[in-house]
């Protein structure tokens, strides 16, 4: 007869998943939280979706696992909405249907909706610190607006059970800046799809490639927040230090900075936004891939790169840092260091061999990295919230709906 433990530890939850980003959108949150809901579902567990309606939603209704909400144009994001504070919605769906616990993935109006109706209807709530808004900010110069912003996802996350971090680096950020109850979920990479077989020779002879040249490649948002300036400066770098190899600099991706970066790189190859099967063959066509970002939270491209078997130059934090060991599955630069970011990308391209080792050892890390592992992780952090302390309502610590 199976014990009152075993019952507990094989009961499906109900998952409420609260998200201003799905896919498929393409970002690394939207990637990252797919892969976590379709994983929740295959393990049993009831999980219902609520994110701010998309363009693509006209003909979607919502229904048991899916709730759209209102939402308003997101700046710099075409296509995207800030979804809109849906506490009263929220209040009488979760009094029908009351959820064991929520993962609240983005902290805005309706993140901040959903937190306010789960404490006063006594609900486990675990957060995820998936993006570095105040970094953000302050990249573009909002030094204000930056204390603001961490005063204020300090309050929203410590107001949770858990919050769940994805890298080392940032969980001792997020306490040094007195963040509480921080755990690690890191993430996974799909080894199947990002793989070496999957380079074309085709894709390389229409960038101008032949066998023994290389490709430098980058995957990401083009971005002011991203640092595009050491991608070019980099480039610049390496084709000083070997005129005589035919280098082409390859950038997938779109965003706010793809005019000034076509008109600052002319020769750069710019293929924009890439997905599936089209992107494994993008990385798997490349040699190099740098990873210029200051940002991340984690960065997905770095485990996708590495799985894609390349030679990896990133800063030495949040994926780079868990990932790669310098000198041996890719090279690492001090976070800031633009000098050294340049000379690790050279050393890495003055001996073949070296290049060649490198490629090799990064898949073989990257393909133990697979999303099993992960999301019974995160099936146990939520099981741990539903379990634990439940959150005592207090709705006179919260802010007033607006």
């Amino acid at each position: 007869m199976a014990s009152a433990d075993t019952e507990v530890m094989t009961t499906a939850l109900h998952i409420t998943l609260i998200t201003e980003t799905f896919p498929p959108e393409i970002n690394g949150v939207a990637n990252t939280l797919g892969r976590l809901c379709d994983g929740l579902r295959a393990r049993g567990h009831q999980v219902e979706l609520v994110r701010p309606r998309q363009g693509c939603d006209q003909s979607t209704g919502s229904d048991d696992a899916l709730l759209l909400c209102r939402g308003w144009p997101l700046p710099g994001y075409p296509g995207l909405q800030w979804g809109q504070s849906s506490m009263h919605k929220l209040l009488r769906r979760w009094k029908r249907h009351r959820p064991d616990v929520l993962y609240i993935a983005t902290e805005g109006p309706l993140g901040l909706s959903a937190l306010r109706a789960a404490r006063r209807l006594g609900i486990s709530v675990v957060s995820g610190f998936h993006t570095n808004f105040q970094q953000y900010s302050s990249q573009y110069g909002l030094g204000l607006l930056t204390r603001l912003l961490t005063h204020y996802l300090r309050w929203f996350h410590n107001r949770s059970t858990l919050t769940l971090v994805p890298s080392v680096s940032q969980r001792m950020e997020l306490e040094r800046r007195h963040f509480e109850r921080l755990a690690l979920l890191s993430r996974g990479v799909d080894s199947q799809l990002f793989h070496p077989a999957k380079r074309l020779n085709a894709l390389r002879e229409h960038w101008g490639l032949g066998e023994n040249d290389i490709a430098v490649i980058h995957v990401g948002r083009l971005a002011a927040e991203k640092n595009p300036g050491l991608l070019k400066r980099c480039f610049d770098t390496l084709k000083a230090t070997y005129p005589q190899r035919n280098l082409k600099l390859i950038v997938v991706g779109d965003g706010p900075q793809r005019p000034l970066m076509e008109r600052e790189m002319p020769e750069a190859i710019f293929c924009g936004t890439q997905r599936g099967e089209a992107l494994a063959s993008h990385y798997a066509s490349g040699d190099v891939f740098l990873f210029p970002s200051l940002t991340e939270t984690f960065g997905n491209v770095v485990l996708e790169a590495l799985a894609s078997g390349l030679g990896v130059v990133a800063y030495d934090q949040a994926a780079a840092a868990q990932h790669i060991r310098h000198g041996y599955n890719g090279v690492l630069a001090m976070p800031g260091d633009e000098d050294a970011f340049c000379d690790a990308a050279a050393w890495l391209l003055e001996e073949r061999e070296t290049l060649r080792c490198m490629r090799l050892n990064a898949r073989q890390h990257a393909s133990r990295q697979g999303w099993a592992a992960i999301i019974e992780q995160f099936e146990g952090q939520l099981r741990g919230a539903c379990v634990g302390e439940q959150v005592v309502p207090n709705a006179a610590t919260l802010p007033k709906s607006s």
